[in-house]
């Protein structure tokens, strides 16, 4: 496997190899598993869409646009509320 080099400021480059010694790894290490494991807006995009497949097939849920703006409206003013304390 050949190698890539990523300009970022020291201070990233820092924070991520904390990070990574606390779990255990290396910095490429742990940047290697971050690409293996972290999803694409197209592969979130497609998780999504199997998910509400599933749901409405299993219970009808399928909620309009409008409703589903609504739950994401609700669910980051609880995500604030609840950075807050």
């Amino acid at each position: 496997m050949s190698d890539a080099h990523i300009r970022i400021p020291v201070e990233a480059r820092d924070r991520l190899a904390r990070i990574a010694s606390f779990e255990g790894m290396s910095l490429r290490g742990y940047l290697s598993h971050l690409a293996e494991t972290l999803l694409t807006p197209e592969e979130r995009a497609a998780r999504a869409d199997q998910t509400r497949a599933a749901l409405r097939a299993w219970n009808g849920y399928d909620p309009s646009a409008n409703e589903l703006a609504e739950s994401d409206a609700e669910l980051d003013r609880r995500l604030n509320e609840a950075g807050a304390r």
